[in-house]
Protein backbone atom coordinates (compact mmCIF):
# COMPACT_ATOMS: atom_id res chain seq x y z
CA UNK A 1 0.00 0.00 0.00
CA UNK A 2 1.04 3.59 -0.42
CA UNK A 3 0.64 6.56 1.80
CA UNK A 4 0.48 9.47 -0.62
CA UNK A 5 0.82 12.96 0.76
CA UNK A 6 -0.81 16.25 -0.15
CA UNK A 7 1.11 19.38 -0.88
CA UNK A 8 1.42 22.87 0.47
CA UNK A 9 2.26 25.96 -1.48
CA UNK A 10 1.12 29.30 -2.76
CA UNK A 11 -1.90 30.29 -4.80
CA UNK A 12 -2.64 28.86 -8.25
CA UNK A 13 -1.44 30.44 -11.42
CA UNK A 14 -4.05 32.14 -13.54
CA UNK A 15 -2.85 30.79 -16.84
CA UNK A 16 -1.30 27.32 -17.06
CA UNK A 17 -0.55 27.76 -20.73
CA UNK A 18 1.77 30.74 -20.33
CA UNK A 19 5.17 30.02 -21.87
CA UNK A 20 8.27 30.50 -19.72
CA UNK A 21 11.97 30.17 -20.41
CA UNK A 22 12.74 26.43 -20.37
CA UNK A 23 14.78 25.30 -17.31
CA UNK A 24 16.45 21.93 -17.03
CA UNK A 25 14.28 18.90 -16.26
CA UNK A 26 14.32 18.29 -12.51
CA UNK A 27 15.57 14.82 -11.77
CA UNK A 28 15.68 13.58 -8.21
CA UNK A 29 19.22 12.74 -7.26
CA UNK A 30 20.09 9.06 -6.84
CA UNK A 31 19.58 7.92 -3.24
CA UNK A 32 17.57 11.13 -2.53
CA UNK A 33 14.18 9.61 -3.16
CA UNK A 34 11.07 11.61 -2.32
CA UNK A 35 9.56 10.52 0.96
CA UNK A 36 6.55 8.38 0.10
CA UNK A 37 5.90 5.35 2.25
CA UNK A 38 4.96 2.14 0.42
CA UNK A 39 3.60 -0.95 2.08
CA UNK A 40 2.65 -4.28 0.53
CA UNK A 41 -0.79 -5.78 1.01
CA UNK A 42 -2.05 -9.08 -0.33
CA UNK A 43 -5.56 -9.34 -1.65
CA UNK A 44 -7.83 -12.32 -1.09
CA UNK A 45 -6.15 -14.64 -3.57
CA UNK A 46 -2.73 -13.88 -2.15
CA UNK A 47 -1.30 -13.25 -5.61
CA UNK A 48 -1.32 -9.50 -6.14
CA UNK A 49 0.26 -6.68 -4.17
CA UNK A 50 -1.24 -3.21 -4.13
CA UNK A 51 -0.07 0.37 -3.79
CA UNK A 52 -3.33 1.19 -2.03
CA UNK A 53 -3.35 3.74 0.72
CA UNK A 54 -2.89 3.29 4.46
CA UNK A 55 -6.20 4.07 6.09
CA UNK A 56 -5.26 3.35 9.71
CA UNK A 57 -5.06 7.08 10.48
CA UNK A 58 -8.50 7.90 9.05
CA UNK A 59 -11.09 9.12 11.49
CA UNK A 60 -14.04 6.92 12.35
CA UNK A 61 -17.23 7.84 10.46
CA UNK A 62 -19.18 10.53 12.25
CA UNK A 63 -22.57 9.78 13.70
CA UNK A 64 -25.03 11.88 11.70
CA UNK A 65 -28.27 10.13 12.60
CA UNK A 66 -29.52 13.32 14.18
CA UNK A 67 -28.82 15.51 11.16
CA UNK A 68 -31.93 17.03 9.68
CA UNK A 69 -32.77 18.95 6.54
CA UNK A 70 -36.12 20.60 5.92
CA UNK A 71 -37.53 18.88 8.99
CA UNK A 72 -36.58 15.33 8.01
CA UNK A 73 -33.69 12.94 8.76
CA UNK A 74 -30.71 12.88 6.43
CA UNK A 75 -28.69 9.76 5.74
CA UNK A 76 -25.02 10.70 5.71
CA UNK A 77 -22.01 8.42 5.33
CA UNK A 78 -18.35 9.34 5.60
CA UNK A 79 -16.36 8.15 2.59
CA UNK A 80 -13.07 8.68 0.81
CA UNK A 81 -13.37 10.43 -2.56
CA UNK A 82 -10.97 12.03 -4.98
CA UNK A 83 -11.52 15.71 -5.69
CA UNK A 84 -9.64 17.13 -8.64
CA UNK A 85 -8.33 20.47 -7.42
CA UNK A 86 -5.88 23.04 -8.81
CA UNK A 87 -2.43 23.25 -7.23
CA UNK A 88 -0.13 26.24 -6.89
CA UNK A 89 1.34 25.57 -10.35
CA UNK A 90 -2.05 25.57 -12.06
CA UNK A 91 -2.11 21.78 -12.46
CA UNK A 92 -5.29 19.77 -11.88
CA UNK A 93 -4.45 16.96 -9.47
CA UNK A 94 -6.44 14.48 -7.37
CA UNK A 95 -6.61 14.90 -3.62
CA UNK A 96 -8.38 12.18 -1.65
CA UNK A 97 -10.51 13.46 1.22
CA UNK A 98 -12.79 12.06 3.86
CA UNK A 99 -16.22 13.58 3.22
CA UNK A 100 -19.70 13.24 4.63
CA UNK A 101 -21.78 11.95 1.74
CA UNK A 102 -25.59 12.24 1.57
CA UNK A 103 -27.61 9.99 -0.71
CA UNK A 104 -27.18 12.50 -3.56
CA UNK A 105 -23.46 11.80 -3.84
CA UNK A 106 -22.87 13.42 -7.24
CA UNK A 107 -24.37 16.74 -6.15
CA UNK A 108 -22.21 16.70 -3.02
CA UNK A 109 -19.06 16.05 -5.06
CA UNK A 110 -19.72 19.05 -7.31
CA UNK A 111 -20.51 21.23 -4.27
CA UNK A 112 -17.08 20.30 -2.88
CA UNK A 113 -15.52 21.89 -5.99
CA UNK A 114 -16.96 25.33 -5.16
CA UNK A 115 -14.59 27.96 -3.76
CA UNK A 116 -15.55 28.96 -0.22
CA UNK A 117 -17.74 25.85 -0.16
CA UNK A 118 -17.74 22.77 2.09
CA UNK A 119 -14.21 21.72 1.04
CA UNK A 120 -12.61 24.96 2.26
CA UNK A 121 -11.58 23.72 5.70
CA UNK A 122 -10.04 20.55 4.25
CA UNK A 123 -8.07 22.09 1.39
CA UNK A 124 -4.41 21.05 1.39
CA UNK A 125 -2.02 23.99 1.44
CA UNK A 126 -1.47 25.27 -2.09
CA UNK A 127 -4.68 23.78 -3.50
CA UNK A 128 -7.87 25.53 -4.53
CA UNK A 129 -11.35 24.51 -5.63
CA UNK A 130 -12.24 25.54 -9.19
CA UNK A 131 -15.87 26.71 -9.30
CA UNK A 132 -16.53 30.41 -8.58
CA UNK A 133 -17.86 31.36 -5.13
CA UNK A 134 -21.65 31.42 -4.83
CA UNK A 135 -21.97 28.73 -7.50
CA UNK A 136 -25.00 26.62 -6.60
CA UNK A 137 -25.62 23.07 -7.75
CA UNK A 138 -29.30 22.97 -8.67
CA UNK A 139 -29.22 19.27 -9.47
CA UNK A 140 -27.35 16.39 -11.11
CA UNK A 141 -29.15 13.88 -13.32
CA UNK A 142 -27.59 10.75 -14.79
CA UNK A 143 -28.93 9.00 -17.87
CA UNK A 144 -27.12 6.38 -19.94
CA UNK A 145 -23.80 7.26 -18.33
CA UNK A 146 -24.17 11.02 -18.94
CA UNK A 147 -24.26 13.26 -15.85
CA UNK A 148 -25.94 16.61 -16.53
CA UNK A 149 -25.04 19.21 -13.88
CA UNK A 150 -27.42 22.13 -13.51
CA UNK A 151 -25.79 25.27 -12.04
CA UNK A 152 -26.87 28.80 -11.29
CA UNK A 153 -25.59 31.87 -13.16
CA UNK A 154 -22.72 32.44 -10.69
CA UNK A 155 -20.95 29.55 -12.43
CA UNK A 156 -20.13 31.89 -15.34
CA UNK A 157 -18.03 34.23 -13.14
CA UNK A 158 -14.74 32.38 -13.66
CA UNK A 159 -11.62 33.76 -15.33
CA UNK A 160 -11.32 32.63 -18.97
CA UNK A 161 -7.86 31.16 -18.31
CA UNK A 162 -9.42 28.70 -15.86
CA UNK A 163 -11.95 27.22 -18.27
CA UNK A 164 -10.02 24.02 -19.02
CA UNK A 165 -9.19 23.53 -15.35
CA UNK A 166 -12.91 23.71 -14.51
CA UNK A 167 -13.92 21.24 -17.21
CA UNK A 168 -11.18 18.79 -16.24
CA UNK A 169 -11.84 19.11 -12.52
CA UNK A 170 -15.59 18.45 -12.82
CA UNK A 171 -15.16 15.63 -15.35
CA UNK A 172 -12.42 13.71 -13.56
CA UNK A 173 -14.13 14.12 -10.18
CA UNK A 174 -17.51 12.77 -11.33
CA UNK A 175 -16.25 10.04 -13.66
CA UNK A 176 -14.60 8.27 -10.75
CA UNK A 177 -18.15 7.11 -10.03
CA UNK A 178 -19.09 3.95 -11.88
CA UNK A 179 -22.35 5.27 -13.29
CA UNK A 180 -20.78 8.36 -14.95
CA UNK A 181 -18.89 8.21 -18.26
CA UNK A 182 -19.28 11.80 -19.45
CA UNK A 183 -20.40 15.19 -18.16
CA UNK A 184 -22.74 17.88 -19.52
CA UNK A 185 -23.48 21.29 -18.01
CA UNK A 186 -26.58 23.47 -17.88
CA UNK A 187 -27.41 26.85 -16.34
CA UNK A 188 -30.84 27.22 -14.79
CA UNK A 189 -31.99 24.20 -16.78
CA UNK A 190 -30.64 25.40 -20.15
CA UNK A 191 -28.04 22.98 -21.51
CA UNK A 192 -24.69 24.43 -22.60
CA UNK A 193 -23.24 23.51 -25.98
CA UNK A 194 -20.01 25.29 -25.05
CA UNK A 195 -18.40 26.86 -21.99
CA UNK A 196 -19.46 30.46 -21.21
CA UNK A 197 -16.09 32.26 -21.42
CA UNK A 198 -13.86 30.73 -24.13
CA UNK A 199 -16.55 28.70 -25.92
CA UNK A 200 -14.79 25.39 -25.31
CA UNK A 201 -17.15 22.84 -26.93
CA UNK A 202 -18.97 20.43 -24.64
CA UNK A 203 -21.02 18.71 -27.37
CA UNK A 204 -22.35 15.33 -26.32
CA UNK A 205 -20.45 15.54 -23.06
CA UNK A 206 -16.93 15.94 -21.71
CA UNK A 207 -15.00 12.76 -20.90
CA UNK A 208 -11.65 11.70 -19.49
CA UNK A 209 -10.67 11.06 -23.08
CA UNK A 210 -10.44 14.83 -23.55
CA UNK A 211 -7.43 14.74 -21.27
CA UNK A 212 -6.08 16.49 -18.18
CA UNK A 213 -3.21 18.97 -17.91
CA UNK A 214 -2.86 18.76 -21.69
CA UNK A 215 0.56 18.90 -23.29
CA UNK A 216 -0.18 19.09 -27.01
CA UNK A 217 2.47 20.14 -29.50
CA UNK A 218 1.23 22.61 -32.10
CA UNK A 219 2.56 20.29 -34.78
CA UNK A 220 0.85 17.19 -33.36
CA UNK A 221 -1.36 15.37 -35.85
CA UNK A 222 -4.55 14.72 -33.89
CA UNK A 223 -5.73 12.20 -36.48
CA UNK A 224 -2.72 9.88 -36.30
CA UNK A 225 -2.05 10.22 -32.56
CA UNK A 226 -3.77 8.95 -29.42
CA UNK A 227 -3.91 10.50 -25.94
CA UNK A 228 -2.20 8.80 -23.01
CA UNK A 229 -2.09 9.82 -19.35
CA UNK A 230 1.19 9.64 -17.44
CA UNK A 231 1.87 10.57 -13.84
CA UNK A 232 4.75 12.74 -12.63
CA UNK A 233 5.59 14.10 -9.19
CA UNK A 234 5.22 17.46 -7.55
CA UNK A 235 6.95 18.34 -4.30
CA UNK A 236 6.76 21.00 -1.63
CA UNK A 237 9.15 20.75 1.31
CA UNK A 238 9.00 17.08 2.39
CA UNK A 239 5.59 16.35 0.85
CA UNK A 240 4.89 14.86 -2.57
CA UNK A 241 1.87 14.10 -4.72
CA UNK A 242 1.19 12.62 -8.14
CA UNK A 243 -0.03 14.73 -11.07
CA UNK A 244 -1.62 13.27 -14.24
CA UNK A 245 -0.59 14.73 -17.60
CA UNK A 246 -2.09 13.98 -21.02
CA UNK A 247 0.23 13.63 -24.01
CA UNK A 248 -0.33 12.35 -27.53
CA UNK A 249 1.58 9.41 -28.99
CA UNK A 250 1.78 7.96 -32.49
CA UNK A 251 -0.97 5.42 -33.10
CA UNK A 252 1.48 3.18 -34.89
CA UNK A 253 3.65 2.82 -31.78
CA UNK A 254 3.11 0.07 -29.24
CA UNK A 255 0.77 1.79 -26.78
CA UNK A 256 2.31 0.41 -23.58
CA UNK A 257 5.84 1.09 -24.70
CA UNK A 258 4.76 4.59 -25.73
CA UNK A 259 3.46 5.27 -22.21
CA UNK A 260 6.77 4.13 -20.74
CA UNK A 261 8.73 6.25 -23.21
CA UNK A 262 6.74 9.32 -22.14
CA UNK A 263 7.57 8.57 -18.50
CA UNK A 264 11.25 8.17 -19.34
CA UNK A 265 11.21 11.41 -21.34
CA UNK A 266 10.30 13.17 -18.11
CA UNK A 267 8.16 16.22 -17.37
CA UNK A 268 7.92 19.20 -19.66
CA UNK A 269 10.62 21.86 -19.41
CA UNK A 270 7.88 24.42 -18.81
CA UNK A 271 6.37 22.61 -15.82
CA UNK A 272 7.38 22.38 -12.19
CA UNK A 273 6.92 18.60 -12.16
CA UNK A 274 9.58 16.08 -11.14
CA UNK A 275 10.62 12.59 -12.10
CA UNK A 276 12.36 9.85 -10.14
CA UNK A 277 13.55 7.89 -13.19
CA UNK A 278 17.24 7.83 -13.99
CA UNK A 279 18.10 8.89 -17.52
CA UNK A 280 19.69 5.51 -18.30
CA UNK A 281 16.51 3.47 -17.65
CA UNK A 282 15.34 1.45 -20.66
CA UNK A 283 13.19 -1.56 -21.53
CA UNK A 284 15.13 -4.59 -22.73
CA UNK A 285 12.04 -6.45 -23.98
CA UNK A 286 8.67 -5.46 -25.39
CA UNK A 287 5.87 -5.19 -22.79
CA UNK A 288 3.81 -8.37 -22.49
CA UNK A 289 0.12 -8.29 -21.50
CA UNK A 290 -1.32 -11.55 -20.21
CA UNK A 291 -4.73 -11.85 -18.54
CA UNK A 292 -4.71 -8.22 -17.35
CA UNK A 293 -1.11 -8.24 -16.07
CA UNK A 294 1.49 -6.24 -17.99
CA UNK A 295 5.04 -7.56 -17.56
CA UNK A 296 7.92 -5.13 -18.05
CA UNK A 297 11.60 -6.07 -18.25
CA UNK A 298 14.00 -3.16 -17.58
CA UNK A 299 17.75 -2.79 -17.44
CA UNK A 300 19.60 -2.38 -14.13
CA UNK A 301 19.29 1.41 -14.27
CA UNK A 302 15.77 0.98 -12.87
CA UNK A 303 17.43 0.22 -9.51
CA UNK A 304 18.37 3.70 -8.35
CA UNK A 305 18.21 3.21 -4.58
CA UNK A 306 20.42 1.58 -1.94
CA UNK A 307 23.54 1.78 -4.09
CA UNK A 308 21.82 0.42 -7.16
CA UNK A 309 20.13 -2.57 -5.53
CA UNK A 310 16.54 -1.33 -5.05
CA UNK A 311 13.74 0.36 -6.96
CA UNK A 312 12.32 3.70 -5.92
CA UNK A 313 8.76 3.54 -4.63
CA UNK A 314 8.02 6.66 -6.68
CA UNK A 315 9.15 4.93 -9.88
CA UNK A 316 6.93 1.96 -9.05
CA UNK A 317 3.94 4.20 -8.38
CA UNK A 318 4.44 6.29 -11.52
CA UNK A 319 4.57 3.13 -13.64
CA UNK A 320 1.49 1.56 -12.07
CA UNK A 321 -0.63 4.73 -12.08
CA UNK A 322 0.26 5.54 -15.70
CA UNK A 323 -0.17 2.06 -17.17
CA UNK A 324 -3.40 1.20 -15.35
CA UNK A 325 -5.01 4.22 -17.02
CA UNK A 326 -5.38 1.71 -19.87
CA UNK A 327 -8.60 -0.20 -19.12
CA UNK A 328 -7.22 -3.60 -20.09
CA UNK A 329 -4.30 -3.37 -17.63
CA UNK A 330 -5.21 -4.48 -14.10
CA UNK A 331 -1.72 -4.92 -12.66
CA UNK A 332 1.95 -4.41 -13.49
CA UNK A 333 4.74 -6.96 -13.00
CA UNK A 334 8.35 -5.75 -13.03
CA UNK A 335 11.57 -7.52 -13.92
CA UNK A 336 15.16 -6.28 -13.98
CA UNK A 337 17.48 -8.08 -16.39
CA UNK A 338 14.86 -10.87 -16.51
CA UNK A 339 14.97 -11.31 -12.73
CA UNK A 340 11.54 -11.05 -11.09
CA UNK A 341 12.69 -10.70 -7.47
CA UNK A 342 13.21 -6.95 -6.95
CA UNK A 343 14.00 -5.14 -3.72
CA UNK A 344 12.22 -1.88 -2.91
CA UNK A 345 13.97 0.96 -1.12
CA UNK A 346 11.99 0.23 2.06
CA UNK A 347 13.67 -3.18 2.23
CA UNK A 348 10.65 -5.19 1.14
CA UNK A 349 10.75 -7.61 -1.80
CA UNK A 350 8.57 -6.97 -4.82
CA UNK A 351 7.69 -10.42 -6.10
CA UNK A 352 4.07 -10.10 -7.25
CA UNK A 353 2.16 -7.89 -9.73
CA UNK A 354 1.08 -4.51 -8.37
CA UNK A 355 -2.46 -3.15 -8.78
CA UNK A 356 -3.71 0.42 -8.90
CA UNK A 357 -4.72 2.09 -5.61
CA UNK A 358 -8.38 2.89 -4.97
CA UNK A 359 -7.46 6.52 -4.28
CA UNK A 360 -4.48 8.71 -5.17
CA UNK A 361 -2.80 11.32 -2.99
CA UNK A 362 -4.41 10.46 0.33
CA UNK A 363 -3.75 13.07 3.00
CA UNK A 364 -3.84 13.01 6.76
CA UNK A 365 -7.20 13.11 8.54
Amino acid sequence: MVMLFTACGSQITDDVLEEIDPPQIDYIEDEDELEVEVMDQDVDDGQISSITDDMDDAEEPMDEEGAEEKGGPVTVDEELHELYLVDRNGMVAPQTMNMLMPEDKLTALVEHLVQEGPVTEQLPNGFQAVLPPETEVLGVKVKNGVATIDLNESFTDYHPSQEMQILQSITWTLTQEEEVDRVKLSINGEELAAMPQNDTPIGEGYTRGHGINLEVNDQADLVSTSPVVVYFLSQTDDQTYYVPVTRRVDQQDDLYEAVINELLEGPSYTSQLLTDFRQEVALIEEPDLDNGTLTLNFNEALLSQLQGTAISENVLNMLVLSLTEQEEIESVSLMVDSESAIMMSNGESLTEPVVRPNQVNVGQF
